[in-house]
C-alpha cells in the first residue's frame, strides 16, 4: 500500500501543521512516511503546500508529482494543483473558501465547510484540523486516536491548542459520511 497525499493553502492555513500531524500519527501506527514541506517567501498568505507518502513498505521516492489524494484550503491552491490530481484520486477540499472546482470526470469531490464547523466550535483557526479529521476518515488508514495522540504528542505543552486541535478533528471526523 502507498498512499501519496498532497496538501496546499496559503501561509498561516496550518497546512504544513497537517502534514507534520499527519505523518507524525503515521509513524506512530508503524508506516513508513516521508513528508516534504513547500512554502513561498512570504509566512503568512504566501503558498504552502507539502506532500506526503505513507506506506507499508520502504519508500522509494519522496516526491508525490501525482498525488492520490489532494487537500486544498483555498481558491488560489485549487486552481494550482488540481491538475496534479491522479486520475481517481479524492480530492477534499475547503468548500468555505473554495467557490469554482475545475471540471474534471475522472476524480471524487468531497465538500467540508471546514471554516464553517471550525467558527461553530468557537475558533475558526482550527480550519486545518477540521479538514484533518475528514481526510483520515475518508482514507481510513490512520486511527483517529493515533492522529489524537500525534497531537498529544507535538503540541502537549500547550494544552488549549492541544485541546482545540483534538475538539476540531474529532468534528471533522463526526461531521462527514464518507
Amino acid at each position: 500500500m502507498l498512499l501519496r497525499v498532497l496538501l496546499a493553502g496559503s501561509g498561516g492555513q496550518g497546512v504544513l501543521t497537517m502534514g507534520n500531524v499527519l505523518g507524525n500519527a503515521s509513524m506512530l501506527d508503524n508506516y513508513h512516511v516521508t513528508y516534504l514541506p513547500s512554502y513561498g517567501a512570504a509566512m503568512r498568505g504566501g503558498t504552502a503546500n507539502c506532500t506526503l507518502c505513507i506506506s507499508d513498505e520502504e519508500i522509494a521516492s519522496p516526491v508525490a508529482s501525482a498525488p492520490d489524494v489532494l487537500v486544498v484550503m483555498n481558491q488560489p491552491s485549487m486552481l494550482s494543483f488540481i491538475s496534479r490530481l491522479e486520475p481517481g484520486g479524492q480530492l477534499l477540499y475547503n468548500a468555505d473558501l473554495v467557490d469554482l472546482v475545475p471540471e474534471r470526470g475522472d476524480i471524487e469531490l468531497y465538500a467540508a465547510p471546514a471554516n464553517t464547523i471550525a467558527r461553530d466550535m468557537g475558533n475558526e483557526r482550527a480550519a486545518n484540523m477540521v479538514i484533518l479529521g475528514a481526510l483520515i476518515k475518508m482514507t481510513t488508514i490512520i486511527k483517529v486516536e493515533t492522529i489524537i495522540s500525534s497531537i498529544e504528542m507535538m503540541m502537549g505543552s500547550k494544552k488549549k491548542l492541544a485541546e482545540t486541535s483534538v475538539k476540531a478533528i474529532q468534528a471533522g471526523y463526526d461531521g462527514f459520511p464518507f
